[in-house]
């Protein structure tokens, strides 16, 4: 399979260059740096050679990932779920981890991202508390705080400090059998395993449960709000924390809420998640958005005068993730216009995030990005086939607003939410206005933030 990438590989970005329109400049700069960087299992790891364009990886991330698994799937006919490194990662990386981190002995189903570290996690006084109860669990697995429950906001940090966990104990205790799995994975393997099993197939149940529960000394589940409702997978997550905990082996939960506001949530759950410790993370603070800022620009090793940084800080205050991209952009545009990071440089470059004269347009791809961001998720997985409820439910809540949003037609919507025809869109429509019909409070709370932050002008 890697080797058919390989081979295809110039193949597939040239079907990009003219499938999508990308200009012969943005091609060169952002397109041509890729490649194969490593294949396990459906996961493809794409390498950016960022030599000369600097740190663009969540730019790249965000501009062009799905376009590339889209052509990928063209070209082979094949569908991978993509992530990216960049070389200067690697290089930062020590011996063992680019070990770790290679198909032939990264272990199966551990996908942890090395620079997410304790080290490159900025404190303040929104995580200082999370971060502590990460590290206190990190240096003494099973032991001192089990489950830790962090729960916070979509970009705020809570991914990076699992994997700092993840990362701080297989650094430390190479013994330690460390999984991380997201809520998606997770409840695919136990409609798969239960399947399995009503097909007569007793192996499959047996086989997850050895997986997560016997051959597993700590587990980091991300997104766990997703597995809450659905009986099955529900039921079979219960017995497999509760087996862990009572094992003295590690759990660490992430979520958007606070066990209390999930209002489906069974009272066993609840009690169970408070066992331990639930730690928040809350928006950075201003002293928190330029510290991480600060860090960024000594990392990329260049000058950028405190205004600039300020004026990103200011402009942008609510997620760690979107201040991140804002001070790519800027260096990637310093970059590629040969100039200094002034602040007209700045302002030029962030037009599209901070201008607060201007409404940004509501279209089809603008809500399918906003969603995506919202529920965790990629718009390659909208996009795609897949029926889970951790998909499928944001896919209805998309094309609902793309609907009420835009009033674009039926059969257009369809064709740009994976190529579905109109009866589709209207099974989606129906479907989240019977939710609204019965004042289903998860449906009602997630339609009013989304709309506020597609049109905060309304």
């Amino acid at each position: 399979m890697e080797n058919q990438l390989k081979q295809n590989w110039d193949k597939i970005l040239e079907h990009m260059h003219i499938t999508f329109s990308i200009s012969d400049v943005s091609f060169r700069t952002f397109i041509q740096v890729l490649s194969v960087y490593s294949v396990q299992d459906d996961v493809l790891t794409i390498l950016i050679d960022n030599t000369s364009i600097g740190d663009s990886k969540e730019f790249i991330e965000k501009r062009y990932s799905v376009f590339l698994s889209v052509s990928i799937e063209e070209v082979i006919g094949i569908h991978f779920d993509i992530q990216f490194i960049s070389l200067s990662e690697i290089k930062d990386m020590p011996k063992k981890s680019k070990e770790e981190l290679s198909p032939s002995k990264k272990k199966k189903h551990t996908i942890i991202n090395p620079y997410y570290t304790f080290d490159t996690f900025i404190v303040g006084d929104n995580n200082d508390f999370a971060q502590a109860a990460s590290l206190k669990v990190a240096e003494d697995p099973g032991e001192s705080i089990n489950p830790l429950y962090i729960y916070g906001g979509a970009g705020l940090g809570k991914t990076h400090l699992m994997h700092a966990i993840a990362n701080y104990i297989m650094e430390h205790d190479s013994s330690k059998r460390v999984v991380y799995v997201t809520s998606e994975t997770f409840t695919n393997e136990i409609v798969e395993a239960l399947r399995g099993s009503k097909n007569g197939s007793s192996k499959s149940l047996k086989e997850f449960r050895e997986k997560y529960r016997e051959n597993v000394d700590v587990l980091l589940i991300d997104d766990i709000q997703f597995i809450i409702g659905k009986d099955s997978t529900q039921s079979e997550f219960f017995f497999t924390f509760s087996d862990l905990t009572d094992s003295k082996k590690q759990v660490i939960i992430s979520s958007d809420k606070h066990p209390s506001n999930m209002t489906t949530l069974d009272e066993r759950f609840r009690s169970r998640f408070e066992m331990g410790i639930t730690v928040d993370i809350k928006p950075p603070t201003y002293e928190t958005r330029m510290a991480i800022l600060r860090s960024k620009v000594d990392k990329e090793h260049i000058h950028i005068e405190d205004s600039v940084l300020d004026y990103i800080a200011d402009n942008i205050t609510s997620n760690i993730r979107e201040l991140q991209g804002a001070i790519n952009q800027v260096i990637s545009f310093a970059k590629l216009c040969e100039k200094e990071a002034t602040m007209e440089l700045a302002m030029q470059a962030l037009s599209d995030k901070i201008n607060p004269d201007m409404k940004k347009p509501i279209t089809i791809d603008y809500i399918l990005e906003i969603v995506a961001d919202h529920f965790n998720i990629t718009i390659n997985d909208i996009l795609s086939k897949k029926r889970n409820n951790a998909i499928a439910y944001p896919r209805h809540i998309c094309m609902y607003l793309c609907r009420e949003l835009t009033g674009t037609s039926l059969s257009e919507i369809g064709s740009k939410i994976g190529a579905r025809d109109h009866s589709t869109v209207i099974h989606s429509l129906d479907f989240i206005e019977d939710r609204i019909k019965i004042s289903d409070p998860e449906t009602i709370q997630n339609l009013d933030v989304l709309k506020k932050k597609i049109d905060p002008q309304q």
